[in-house]
């Protein structure tokens, strides 16, 4: 196991509405038990690496389910998680 923390935002394409792929993704972090704080232009996640893989694998899944999707991810194992301190 290594923590790692990632920066996750997901772009729906050619879609009227963009909340349900963004709603999506994010229910599927908190069916992982995967600890997030959503933002305006991403979610921070952090904690487990194979449990935050596999959420993000999901998250991905879920929001294609809905149309076409870009998702970015910037993972690191050397950023704070948030509340803590440098």
């Amino acid at each position: 196991m290594h923590g790692i923390t990632a920066l996750v935002s997901v772009y729906p394409l050619r879609q009227d509405d963009l909340s349900p792929s963004i709603s999506a993704v994010l229910d599927v972090f908190d069916g992982h038990d995967v600890q997030n704080l959503p933002g305006a232009m991403g979610t921070i996640v952090w904690g487990d690496d194979e449990r935050i893989f596999h959420a993000l694998l999901d998250g991905f899944r879920r929001a294609a389910d809905r149309g076409d999707a870009v998702m970015v991810i910037t993972v690191s194992n050397a950023c704070p998680r948030p509340g803590e301190q440098e």
